[in-house]
């Protein structure tokens, strides 16, 4: 798919690419991008539209992961402006944002745009779901250099917009056949109850400690049920759209690295997120839309390995089309002993890249100040002015002594473990 897609992007003008997730797309037009540009032009000159921020930060993770010595920046809603605005004072070759951010700083005259060429318009049936054909529009208006457009799409038939003005576009359709994805099982649990809170406490017990998404219809029941299951004893974090930026980071770094076993989520996490290869999904609710149900499915059995999907019914609820209630059913009533706890806690530090801290540094200070060995530290991850870093539950509270009036290069940070995601009322 990526050599195919590669090839088309570099010769034609207006590309259709439809894959599913987890199927290395970002690559597939990330490699031609950086083949498109020409380090002489000290400007903009690949724009990618996102319909999320969370697939904004995972496309910028892959670029600098390519080690281009090409600049990269991210815009995007909830994020500083001014952060944003000193960043494109020095221009990035490629610039990633949401349709609202990026019109506001077309709109601000921020950056140049008569030298954007290529412009990609990646999940643009998610954009299109979630209403940005105003943006999108007033964006492509204003781009009168383009010569290439890739649109990008984990679902077929999706009528592409006039404004887009992607005109018989070379299509490179990737995406299987239902059938084809036999790694990947399914299975019905029948919960007794109409409020299935004691049926899902079931699941996970069965799960022999393996972590899971689970997936809701509403916000406020994803909170509900991570709180109910961490009264139970599971370590659980919840993450959807009506929280503030940094509090859906820090619940997503939290299940990234391992301190929280169990993420439960509105469709916000369908897609899009930089998060580990998942074992299980389990449907608490199901989607009224088939697509929304494929892409959550899409967290698990990805490439070549094995997934299993849990749907957990009520007798009283409405039966949809595009479920097969011939499925295996899961007996899960006897199954009471809780998981085993994460093996890591999250570590905050206030600095990041911004503050001229780095990985290197934190591994440094962390192994020669704090005494941890090689297997005490996790996933660390160092954002533009915080950073977090995973740290062997057991070796928490020494490290925090050690450390307590320690510099890292000749500067102290405040270094506390990281705070669980909570109610706004809790607080308060």
């Amino acid at each position: 798919m990526q050599e195919v897609a590669q090839d088309a992007i570099l010769n034609d003008n207006n590309v259709l690419l439809l894959s599913p997730t987890g199927s290395g797309k970002t690559l597939a037009f990330l490699l031609p991008v950086l083949e498109l540009l020409q380090p002489e032009i000290l400007s903009v000159q690949c724009l990618i539209l996102v319909p999320s921020r969370e697939l904004g930060l995972q496309i910028e993770q892959v670029w600098k992961k390519m080690g281009t010595p090409y600049k990269v920046n991210i815009c995007y809603g909830g994020h500083s402006i001014d952060t944003e605005i000193k960043n494109l004072s020095n221009p990035p070759a490629v610039l990633i944002g949401t349709p609202g951010r990026i019109a506001d700083h077309i709109d601000r005259d921020t950056f140049r745009t008569d030298k954007i060429q290529t412009l990609i318009l990646d999940e643009f049936d998610k954009s299109l779901q979630l209403g940005f054909h105003e943006q999108m529009s007033y964006i492509i208006g204003k781009l009168t250099k383009l010569n290439k457009r890739v649109l990008v799409s984990a679902t077929s038939d999706i009528e592409i917009p006039r404004y887009t003005r992607v005109v018989n576009p070379t299509v490179l359709d990737f995406i299987p056949e239902q059938e084809e994805k036999t790694n990947l099982s399914m299975k019905m649990v029948v919960s007794p109850s109409k409020d299935k809170l004691g049926s899902l406490f079931n699941l996970i017990c069965s799960l022999k400690s393996q972590s899971a998404i689970i997936f809701c219809n509403h916000r406020d029941a994803a909170e509900r049920i991570s709180d109910t299951l961490n009264e139970k004893g599971i370590y659980a974090t919840y993450y959807h759209g009506g929280m503030d930026q940094d509090e859906r980071e820090r619940a997503l770094i939290q299940f990234r690295n391992g301190s929280m076993s169990y993420l439960i989520t509105t469709d916000l996490a369908a897609r899009g997120l930089d998060i580990p290869e998942m074992k299980h999904v389990i449907h608490y609710h199901l989607p009224l839309k088939e697509d929304e149900f494929t892409h959550r499915n899409g967290r698990t059995a990805r490439m070549q390995a094995s997934g299993t999907a849990y749907i957990i019914i009520h007798e009283s609820e409405k039966k949809l089309d595009y479920i097969d209630y011939g499925m295996e059913v899961l007996k899960v009533d006897n199954a009471t002993t809780l998981p085993k706890p994460p093996e890591f806690q999250t570590i905050y530090i206030s600095g990041g890249k911004k503050t001229k801290l780095n990985k290197i540094d934190i591994v440094g200070f962390f192994s020669q100040k704090g005494k941890l060995e090689k297997g005490d530290l996790g996933l660390i991850e160092v954002k533009d002015f915080i950073s977090f870093a995973a740290v062997k539950f057991n070796k928490v509270k020494d490290l925090l002594h050690n450390i307590k009036d320690e510099k890292m290069k000749g500067k102290k940070f405040k270094i506390e473990v990281a705070r669980k995601v909570v109610k706004k009322e809790e607080e308060k």
